[in-house]
């Protein structure tokens, strides 16, 4: 019997999901994975990603937010969107949101505010937050640790960094968002490291599909494209440099997976009663 395992994050909203979902889906339960979150990250994907989970209960959730790399398109557009989201049960965190210094493609004054804006928003929902952070660490950890006290769990999404970055986070009382970066023998040996020192109760694993293709594969995909699928790579590799079977790791991340995206739990949430305005049309693309 396989193992359950959970992604935390694919990005299934993604064009390169839009003709082969419902396949690409199939191949993702018969890997053995019981849910998959979807992440949002501007307002199409938001939009996309509800649908999504909306479309497929119980299997599939979905995030909301507005990536650092868009946030020249805060303002209130976006936030009400985001608001609105964030009462209907399919959608368990806020995000991805954060700083991305090593692009630049907003400028810096705009994507602290933009995420200062979406960690308010958390706040005010009571979710958890899914997070982005790259070549920005001490700005990203002063703003976080200002929301840190009236924030639910934050997980750092696709975490890369070194043993200080990871005990700053940790201080912070964050989860680790591990990927197939981790499976890359040139890049991932210092991830291979620290994952390590990341205490149990703190660990989640995810794909970034279509992203971080786990090297190492066989037989390599031929459009070198990921999807959730291709998880249990990440599980192996993670297992390995921790020393700890595949069951037991799987058996750990999933359990984590479920205290933090706590809202999946409570199928009498009041939320479920609250009717989805705006963007609770079905938009068919990308399904």
């Amino acid at each position: 019997m396989m193992e359950p395992l959970v992604d935390i994050g694919a990005n299934l909203a993604d064009r390169s999901f839009f003709h082969d979902l419902d396949a690409v889906l199939k191949r993702a339960w018969d890997a053995g994975l019981q849910w998959i979150v979807v992440t949002g990250s501007d307002r199409q994907s938001n939009e996309r990603a509800f649908v999504q989970a909306r479309k497929h209960p119980q299997r599939l959730y979905a995030t909301a937010g507005l990536h650092p790399h868009h946030a020249e398109d805060w303002g209130t557009g976006i936030a009400a969107q985001i608001r609105e989201l964030s009462r209907q049960p399919e959608v368990v965190a806020i995000g991805e949101c954060g700083l991305d210094y090593f692009r630049d493609l907003s400028p810096r004054p705009i994507q602290r505010a933009a995420f200062g804006a979406q960690l308010e928003l958390a706040v005010s929902a009571a979710l958890p937050v899914f997070l982005h952070q790259r070549d920005a660490h001490q700005d990203f950890v002063a703003i976080l640790r200002e929301y840190h006290p009236h924030l639910k769990e934050c997980v750092v999404h696709c975490f890369t960094g070194d043993k200080d970055a990871l005990a700053d986070y940790l201080s912070l009382d964050c989860y680790i968002g591990i990927t197939g970066w981790i499976c890359d023998e040139r890049r991932g040996l210092s991830l291979q490291k620290s994952v390590r020192e990341i205490p149990p109760d703190r660990l989640l694993i995810e794909s970034d599909a279509p992203y971080l293709l786990p090297r190492g594969m066989r037989p390599r995909p031929k459009d070198r494209r990921n999807e959730p699928a291709f998880l249990p790579w990440v599980a192996q590799s993670v297992a390995e440099a921790r020393e700890e079977s595949y069951p037991e790791l799987a058996a750990q991340t999933t359990r984590n997976a479920a205290s933090f995206f706590r809202r999946w739990n409570d199928p009498n949430s009041s939320l479920r009663e609250q009717p989805f305005r705006e963007y609770g049309r079905h938009n068919n693309e990308g399904d």
